[in-house]
């Protein structure tokens, strides 16, 4: 390989490492303790703290315009000011110069600027997020909290699902990821933080929940059931009620969410919201029509639904949902459609109505098809009717609370233990090889650059066991170096030219070095297969770990060797005590 390919691959590496790295440095060098505990809240909690800012901040901005009319537009409000001529623009309005404070916010309509304020926290608080998302987590064992072990029961799901054209196998990967999906909404609405939920082995998953949670409460999450089944709208009923609601407002409701006067509500009837998802993620009210009233028997149980997927309409392309029901489920749901032409039916999910659509002609065939939606829309009522098609018991295996303080003390003595070890090996590399030293000192440092980014890449957790095979890498390093130096010794001692000893050190060494690297590769990749927990974190780091090694020995210290050799035409080698 020439020494130019050399350059443009280590460059390159270095540019994909930095990429991958950066929702790290960012999360955990650039964003403030503050956005950080926010930005781990659950969404509820966000869309709360950002409605609530927003609103302050418009009262704040108009109390500043009535006190001081005059009051020019600051340098860091230039977003109100881009904002605000946009809106005189779009309104044929001449755009005032220069634009006052009172000028701008007469640019918007009574809840546009409180939107616009709104969906800049928002903005700013999910783009921490997804940088957590995107980073280098800690381990319970670093950060503290609880986790979790869930088991499936996929026997249970197969045998809950007759269709015998489905393979087994498929079944179960489909249960596994309803199950996952499910905790994962359950979590985020019950406001925990920012959960780490991910398949461990073939039927059970792996919770991860940073800080403080209660343990009955964790319980009652993951072991609640959802319930998705078909109710008749009651139209006159649901009518009425709307008309009250639009003139009573939340009123009608206690602090729990129940109506004062059930009175209101026909006797058979049940009150549910019907909901859409908002640009946070999560589910609001309709603004149309945001209850309906619903018969309390349902049409059709969730459990007569074999498969749910997403289409279009022939002609106009639209999304569209598409199911299939069971023998029983087609001939009830071919009855009711019959006789119900012009009747109201929703999709109800947890005492929440997630789609609503009228009957228009009668449904024979079993096979459903629902539009009127936009594509999010459409992807979100389909992943609702999945999780009706399979039923998926799950029970939790164990549980373990981590303290936080703990977890500070091990960062420490983790980090500690980290640099002690470089820069001992760094000191004994720098004294031993001299000049070649470097070349070894650079190769530690990139080696750890590049772990730490393809851990970032892959969203992988640091655990102490994690730091343990960091640790073990870093002697791994410095022993390929080692190998490289003690070749490029016995070329000097035969008298060959700087070049040529280079060239065969490192040809020489070069088999022993990856002879070494792939059976220690081989190890670590059996112990992540079929390991699990601390075994696991352990050998993802020294696999991680053992390639980055072979990297920086072989191609970063090469160039470096020849950068000397050709560029600053050196002749000696500072290799080593008493060797040119």
């Amino acid at each position: 390989m020439s020494k130019k390919s050399r350059l443009i691959i280590i460059l390159a590496v270095l540019a994909f490492c930095f990429w991958c790295l950066w929702p790290s440095l960012s999360w955990y060098a650039r964003t403030p303790k503050e956005a950080q505990a926010l930005a781990l809240s659950s969404l509820e909690k966000i869309k709360d703290y950002s409605s609530s800012k927003a609103k302050a901040d418009v009262e704040e901005l108009k109390a500043q315009a009535n006190a001081n009319p005059s009051l020019e537009l600051t340098a860091d409000q230039k977003w109100l000011l881009k904002a605000a001529k946009k809106n005189y623009k779009a309104m044929g309005k001449a755009v005032p110069s220069p634009m006052t404070l009172r000028d701008a916010l007469l640019a918007f309509d009574k809840d546009e600027l409180t939107d616009l304020i709104e969906k800049r926290y928002r903005e700013e608080i999910l783009k921490n997020k997804n940088y957590y998302k995107n980073s280098v987590k800690l381990g319970l064992d670093l950060s503290g909290g609880m986790n979790v072990i869930v088991k499936a029961d996929l026997d249970a799901a197969v045998a809950s699902f007759d269709d015998s054209s489905v393979d087994a196998d498929t079944i179960r990967a489909q249960a596994m990821e309803q199950a996952i999906e499910t905790l994962t909404e359950r979590i985020d609405r019950f406001g925990l933080s920012e959960p780490v939920i991910r398949q461990q082995g073939e039927d059970r998953i792996y919770i991860e929940l940073p800080g403080a949670a209660e343990t009955d409460q964790i319980n009652s999450i993951i072991m609640g059931k959802g319930i998705l089944n078909f109710r008749e709208v009651d139209s006159e009923a649901t009518n009425n009620f709307l008309m009250q609601y639009m003139i009573n407002g939340d009123s009608l409701f206690d602090s729990r969410g129940n109506l004062i006067d059930s009175s209101i509500i026909p006797e058979g009837d049940e009150l549910v919201g019907l909901y859409t998802v908002d640009a946070y993620g999560l589910d609001q009210l309709d603004d149309n029509y945001p209850y309906l009233v619903v018969k309390a028997e349902p049409i059709l149980d969730g459990k007569h639904i074999k498969k749910a997927d997403l289409g279009s309409e022939n002609l106009t392309g639209r999304p569209t949902v598409n199911f299939v029901l069971d023998a029983e489920g087609t001939d009830i749901f071919a009855n009711f459609t019959a006789q119900n032409v012009g009747t109201g039916i929703a999709i109800v999910s947890d005492t929440r109505a997630k789609s609503y659509a009228t009957i228009r002609e009668a449904i024979p065939t079993g096979s459903v098809q629902i539009s009127g939606f936009s594509q999010t829309e459409a992807q979100n009522l389909q992943k609702v009717l999945q999780t009706a098609w399979l039923d998926v018991p799950l029970s939790v295996e164990s549980q373990q609370v981590i303290g936080a303080t703990l977890g500070d003390q091990m960062i420490r003595s983790g980090v500690f233990a980290i640099l002690a070890g470089l820069v001992a090996i760094m000191l004994f590399m720098l004294i031993f090889y001299k000049g070649a030293g470097v070349n070894a000192c650079v190769a530690q440092v990139l080696n750890l650059y590049i772990m730490f980014s393809v851990l970032s890449a892959f969203n992988l957790t640091i655990t102490l066991p994690s730091i343990a095979g960091m640790i073990l890498t870093i002697g791994m390093a410095v022993d390929a170096n080692v190998l490289i130096f003690e070749r490029i010794k016995e070329e000097r001692r035969l008298g060959k030219d700087r070049a040529s000893a280079i060239s065969g050190g490192f040809g020489n060494a070069l088999w022993a070095i990856l002879d070494s690297n792939i059976t220690t590769f081989i190890a670590a990749i059996s112990m992540s297969l079929l390991g699990s927990g601390s075994i696991q974190g352990f050998a993802v780091s020294l696999a991680i770990g053992v390639w980055s090694t072979v990297f920086t020995a072989l191609v970063v210290s090469r160039l470096m060797f020849d950068f000397n050799t050709e560029v600053l035409h050196k002749e000696n080698i500072s290799i080593g005590w008493g060797i040119k």
